[in-house]
């Protein structure tokens, strides 16, 4: 049996056991004509930020990922892609793994849509989830013990990003995450292609996030067991997961 399959039916199996009554993280959504799947936690959640394995390679992967979680008798409830990377998988700017930081913030202008400035910071703190725009994270100084920093911001105090267009002909498939007042972490993976602006009101007027953060395009991928959703269309950097434990 190809080792996918194998710790798949597993995943199921485990699943099915723990959580069989319980309703799916995700949801349907729709606006503007454009339709997204939208996963929604508790900012105390078992969310985590992975990028390396215990031999220090990048996952790359879900499968990878589920795999090393399973060994550690844990399982993911969702997965998605969780910041920019260079070819090599390394991340482009701030990871911060367990407490440890992987990769230093970065503030240099540059090409593309993670120099598309602010930019920002999605963390994990003392069991609580935040996005924050990059110089302000840097002045507030979480104790982090995961973080993931890509860009644009799509949200910021409550207003879009300044160089989003309305009339932008940039549509690609999508995929972010932003925070809401009470603290609930809302990741978004849109099914049609949307441009920023699109994709901004969506965090803040469906979802209701004051901040908000874009992680890529194109590249978009969700693991979502609950639903059968198992996206490997591209090599992935860092991953962000939320996790269960395998029952006794």
């Amino acid at each position: 049996m190809p080792l996918f399959f194998l710790w798949f039916s597993v995943l199921l199996t485990v699943v099915s056991a723990s959580a069989a009554s319980a309703a799916s993280p995700c949801r349907a959504l729709s606006r503007d004509g454009v339709r997204y799947t939208v996963c929604s936690f508790r900012s105390d959640s078992r969310l985590r930020i992975y990028h390396s394995d215990p031999a220090g390679m990048p996952y790359g992967n879900f499968d990878s990922l589920a795999l090393q979680l399973w060994r550690e008798r844990h399982y993911p409830i969702f997965a998605m892609n969780g910041g920019m990377y260079h070819d090599d998988l390394s991340p482009v700017g701030l990871l911060v793994e367990n407490g440890i930081e992987r990769q230093a913030i970065s503030t240099r202008a540059g090409w593309g849509n993670f120099h598309l400035l602010p930019n920002g910071v999605f963390y994990v703190a003392g069991g609580r989830a935040g996005v924050l725009e990059t110089q302000t994270y840097l002045r507030e100084k979480p104790k982090a013990d995961y973080a993931t920093q890509s860009g644009p911001m799509l949200v910021i105090n409550g207003r879009l990003h300044p160089r989003f267009l309305p009339d932008s002909d940039s549509r690609k498939i999508r995929n972010g995450v932003g925070v809401d007042a009470g603290g609930r972490v809302h990741f978004a993976i849109s099914r049609d292609p949307v441009n920023f602006h699109g994709f901004a009101l969506l965090f803040r007027d469906e979802l209701a996030c004051g901040n908000a953060l874009y992680l890529d395009g194109t590249i978009s991928s969700a693991l979502i067991p609950s639903e059968g959703r198992r996206d490997r269309f591209f090599p992935l950097g860092p991953i962000i997961a939320v996790i269960g434990t395998v029952p006794q």
